[in-house]
């Protein structure tokens, strides 16, 4: 059982739209689950039997060719839903990129709840709408960009992601990244060399600074959009 009224992400998850009451029924059906980084909770095309709230941490969702190769199709954070409602399989696998915190659910026990909340299914609809962007926005990071445009928009949206989050710092335009750069290279299809090297050339360009190995100091926003296309 959780605590849905203490919970951190509680006013920008899915279940926002959910009275007291209805939390406290909802609380009912979930329970914390600690996910270290590297651990997979769900497995491309098995059986999806759990659907969960992000609520530390940042997980990847991972496709495979039949020949092992992989493909991180997106990243999820803080507040963010995954799993599929209404779906037995799972389209890809969710690993944790970094330690986190879930509030997982039975997926045909939120089915239920959901299907008398219709409040929480617009909720929903939304989401999924908001991830097809993503996706589609995705599908031109990663197929049409050069190096230089993928970090570009890699850091701008990261910016934007994890404001609010506890990963700015005093610095406004500043905030410090949840991952290193090889997992940023793996993220956008580059090597770690490729993204090193892009991202000192930005900061020669005086386009950010890197105070450290993690945090970003966006400088000359424009500039910035201008070089992610």
């Amino acid at each position: 059982m959780t605590d849905c009224a203490t919970c951190v992400v509680r006013n920008r998850a899915i279940c926002a739209s959910l009275n007291p009451a209805e939390l406290a029924a909802l609380g009912k059906m979930g329970r914390r689950q600690k996910v270290r980084a590297g651990q997979t909770l769900l497995w491309e095309g098995d059986g999806a039997p759990v659907v969960a709230n992000v609520l530390e941490g940042v997980l990847k969702l991972v496709v495979s060719t039949a020949d092992g190769r992989e493909q991180i199709v997106g990243v999820v954070f803080p507040s963010d839903f995954i799993g599929r409602p209404f779906g037995k399989q799972s389209p890809y696998c969710v690993t944790a990129m970094t330690d986190a915190e879930v509030c997982i659910f039975n997926r045909g026990s939120f089915e239920e709840f959901a299907g008398n909340h219709p409040d929480l299914q617009q909720k929903l609809l939304r989401r999924t709408l908001d991830e097809l962007d993503r996706a589609r926005h995705w599908m031109m990071l990663l197929g049409r960009k050069s190096a230089s445009e993928k970090v570009a928009s890699f850091l701008l949206e990261m910016s934007e992601r994890l404001a609010g989050q506890g990963c700015h710092t005093d610095t406004q335009a500043g905030f410090e990244l949840p991952f290193g750069r090889q997992q940023i290279a793996d993220i956008l299809g580059l090597t770690i060399e490729t993204t090193s090297r892009q991202l000192t050339k930005m900061r020669a360009d005086g386009l950010l600074d890197l105070p450290s190995r993690r945090e970003i100091v966006i400088n000359d926003r424009a500039a910035m959009e201008m070089m992610a296309g």
